[in-house]
């Protein structure tokens, strides 16, 4: 049963003056033609400028090419998909038979749309501080962990051009196990390197997420045993 919208309201702490564009922000394209795509391209746009402001603000010194890739690993879809699950929006967004059937509400790309779509709404509801207050609180922790010194890379591909250095194997994934909710699934994942003497495993909100958090923590533990 999909929840009331006041419910999440609630939760992101935002009273919307107009309910019925919150409601709007939430509802996939495949409702019919009275949907969230429009909100969307406006939230994105906002993301992008308030990320970019943030980048420009916090990295006085970081140039162009490296603004651009934080930007791009801010607004992401598996970053925004992330920043969804943790809103828990899952349970509140309106689709059509189809994708609720195939589980549209867990899929990536329809939570980071949501999550776009819901900046406009707020955006629309009051005004661009109002948004950018969001948006800095929902992105905080990934804009703190934000380093220049480290590589721009994901953890994956730097685990890979480490082995690919020394010719050694590559890394071989595996899924290990996945705990709760459909709609709010933790996946862990199990990552074997050959110069580690043992396992090491990741978790995630996402298979995606689990495998770069493995590959994050296997590239410490060999520098430690260099």
């Amino acid at each position: 049963m999909i929840k009331p919208v006041s419910e999440l309201a609630r939760r992101i702490g935002h009273e919307f003056s107009d309910e019925s564009l919150f409601e709007l922000a939430l509802t996939h394209r495949s409702c019919g033609k009275k949907n969230n795509e429009r909100l969307e391209f406006l939230g994105d746009s906002i993301l992008n400028f308030v990320i970019a402001d943030d980048l420009y603000k916090r990295f006085p010194k970081a140039k162009e090419g490296e603004l651009s890739r934080l930007r791009a690993r801010m607004v992401k879809g598996v970053t925004l998909s992330e920043v969804a699950r943790e809103l828990g929006l899952g349970d509140y967004l309106r689709l059509g038979s189809g994708e609720l059937k195939s589980g549209g509400y867990r899929r990536d790309s329809i939570l980071a749309d949501a999550v776009e779509a819901i900046i406009g709404a707020i955006y629309l509801d009051t005004d661009m501080e109002t948004a950018r207050g969001f948006i800095l609180r929902w992105f905080d922790q990934r804009l703190v962990g934000l380093d220049l010194n480290e590589t721009l890379k994901d953890s994956k591909t730097r685990l890979q051009e480490f082995l690919q250095s020394r010719r050694r194997a590559l890394p071989e994934y595996a899924l290990a196990k996945v705990e709760g909710e459909a709609h709010a699934q933790t996946f862990y994942i199990d990552c074997r390197v050959e110069g580690l003497s043992s396992l090491v495993q990741g978790e995630g909100s996402s298979r995606r997420q689990a495998e770069q958090e493995a590959a994050k923590k296997a590239l410490i533990a060999l520098q430690v045993e260099k």
